[in-house]
């Protein structure tokens, strides 16, 4: 198996609640063991963009979690935001990588300066101080200077910063295509393997004389 068995995906406030959703269902179809993190305003913000309603206690959305992606039992583990004794709280027990899509600008703020108020923010924080994979997908527009500061300081900390920001050059014919551009480029920097995306170059076989 290519790429980290065990995840953990977050979702923070941020608008592009359809990338979550989509990688998780990723994750389960590759056999990866996911634990998941969201915070209230991206439940809100799922709520207004998607169908899907989330029940708010983790044990009933872990349940609904795992029925709506066909996960295996205990493939999908979900946490609230102060279970401070969840794997992912510590170095020793959390996974070796980590996604936050979409990623609000607050809590790319919050990341960028350590702050451990809930449990995204500390399992990032986990992840950064064990030199594991950090991707973060932030979503917002225009970029003021403190967000570029922010994402700045994360690259130098090792994060991969990853815009929602899909390419053309697949000549999409659907809102899920764009969707699809986006998190295939997570799932090739996790190196697990996807179907949704070809990489560039990956049919050309040079050009004509």
């Amino acid at each position: 198996m290519s790429g980290p068995e065990r995840i953990t995906l977050a979702m923070t406030g941020a608008s592009g609640a359809q990338y979550g959703l989509r990688l998780l269902d990723c994750l389960v179809r590759e056999d990866r063991e996911v634990h998941f993190l969201i915070s209230k305003a991206a439940q809100l913000v799922m709520s207004t963009e998607t169908d899907v309603m989330l029940p708010a206690k983790p044990q009933a959305m872990q349940a609904f979690l795992t029925e709506y992606t066909g996960a295996a039992d205990g493939q999908i583990r979900v946490y609230g935001k102060e279970d401070w004794m969840s794997p992912v709280a510590s170095g020793s027990g959390a996974p070796t990588a980590m996604v936050v899509v979409p990623c609000s600008t607050g809590s790319l703020s919050a990341i960028a300066s350590g702050a451990c108020n809930n449990l995204i923010e500390r399992a990032a924080d986990v992840t950064l101080k064990e030199r594991r994979q950090l991707i973060l997908v932030p979503r917002e527009a225009p970029l003021s200077t403190i967000h570029l500061e922010n994402m700045l300081k994360l690259s130098q900390m090792g994060a991969v910063i990853l815009p929602a920001a899909p390419g053309f050059y697949h000549q999409p014919q659907s809102i899920d295509d764009l969707v699809d551009f986006v998190v295939a480029r997570i799932l090739n920097l996790l190196n697990i393997p996807q179907d949704m995306l070809p990489r560039w170059g990956e049919h050309h076989y040079g050009a004509d004389d």
